[in-house]
Order: structure tokens, then sequence, then C-alpha cells
């Protein structure tokens, strides 16, 4: 399995982004995904995490800026960010930490997505 992310790039403090990560693979049965960050000097962080009945859980820093979605038949998650701010910048991650292949749990990572905001 693998994880794709993509939409990070440059924006000023109160814009917007929209993250997004598709799975791909075979035989595979993902329950549920979400995104980390890490900061520059910083330890990685969760942003937010979206289970498999769409019930969400987000970093405190990122409460009511920011959501996630899914699309479960595209195996795919998305991160709207909102008014970004500097401290948003980081490097941002895409994890699928319960996917079930055949009888047995795995944790995936995709590649990193680097988020720039100045101010």
């Amino acid at each position: 399995v693998q994880l794709q992310a993509s939409g990070g790039g440059n924006v000023r403090a109160g814009g917007s982004l929209r993250l997004s990560c598709a799975a791909s693979g075979s035989a595979f049965t993902i329950n549920s995904m979400g995104w980390y960050r890490r900061a520059p000097g910083k330890q990685r962080e969760l942003v937010a995490h979206i289970d498999r009945n769409g019930y969400t859980h987000f970093g405190n820093s990122v409460k009511d800026r920011f959501t996630i979605s899914r699309d479960t038949a595209k195996s795919s998650v998305y991160l709207q960010m909102n008014d970004l701010q500097p401290e948003d910048t980081a490097v941002y991650y895409c994890n699928a930490p319960d996917v079930l292949i055949g009888k047995q749990f795995h944790t995936y990572w995709g590649q990193g997505t680097l988020v720039t905001v100045s101010s």
C-alpha cells in the first residue's frame, strides 16, 4: 500500500490550502486516516484524524480552522486548512494507522508535503 500526498505549497497568513492523500495497492481495507505534521525543530504532532465512521479528531492548535474528510470509495483523505498562520508551517504527512491486509493490521505513511505560511 502506498500513500500519495499532494497539495502543499506556499501561502500567506490567512490563506487556505487543501491537502489530498490517496492510498493505492491491492487487497487492503483502510479503517482510519489522518494527517500529522512536523515543524522545524519540533516533534511530529497530530493534526487531524478521521475513522471509518466519519468521527473526527483534531489537534488543539488547528481546531475550528482545519477540517478533514474522506472518500472511502477512492481510499482518500483530505485536509482543508483555512486561516493558515506561520506556525502552521511544517511538512504534513498522511497516515493510515490500521490498514487491514489479510488478517493483519499495518501502518502506512505518505511521503510528506511541505506547507509554508508567510506573514
